[in-house]
């Protein structure tokens, strides 16, 4: 699902994904974060959400769209305690350092495209906005396939909310800032 805020010649335009398999626990935290946003409307304007899940492509897909920021929201090991929250800036491989061997074979199998290979694939198609940031979970529990987030990740949910509610405020500042 996609919805997004009301058009605006003033704020940037954001996506925000929720990425993840909500069939293995807490690695649905980005789901759960995207839908709670979805869930509550009254986008600000120029943002976009969109769920993800694990179909990388579909990203790749809605960037072709045009984007100035990009916020991944997914469940990471980041060796924290479980249900603490990180905001990451996206470090993202450039493909066209690789090999043509080495590209031809990342470029083989893309039906399988994780959140970095959609990011990857986004770079080399030159629709990858140059802000790009994570907003990350340390998952408790994410190893069987089970519905349901663990409690403290089930509690971090509504603090990205509130996190990313500041940082799109945030970044829609700096942006009026500087124009």
């Amino acid at each position: 699902m996609t919805k997004t805020g009301p058009a605006t010649n003033q704020n940037l335009r954001i996506l925000i994904s929720g990425v993840g398999n909500v069939l293995r626990q807490d690695d649905g935290f980005g789901i759960a974060v995207v839908q709670r946003l979805l869930d509550r409307g009254n986008l600000p304007a120029g943002v976009t959400v969109l769920e993800t899940g694990i179909a990388g492509i579909r990203l790749v897909q809605e960037l072709l769209v045009g984007y100035d920021v990009l916020i991944l929201v997914d469940a990471m090991v980041r060796e924290g305690r479980p249900g603490e929250l990180f905001l990451l800036e996206a470090d993202v491989p450039d493909i066209t350092h690789y090999t043509l061997e080495q590209r031809s074979a990342f470029l083989a199998d893309m039906h399988y495209t994780n959140p970095t290979r959609a990011m990857m694939f986004a770079k080399a198609l030159r629709v990858l906005p140059k802000q790009t940031y994570i907003l990350a979970c340390q998952p408790a529990v994410y190893d069987d396939f089970d519905l349901g987030l663990s409690p403290e990740v089930e509690a971090a949910v509504p603090r990205a909310v509130e996190r990313i509610d500041a940082w799109v405020t945030e970044l829609n500042r700096r942006a009026t800032k500087h124009r």
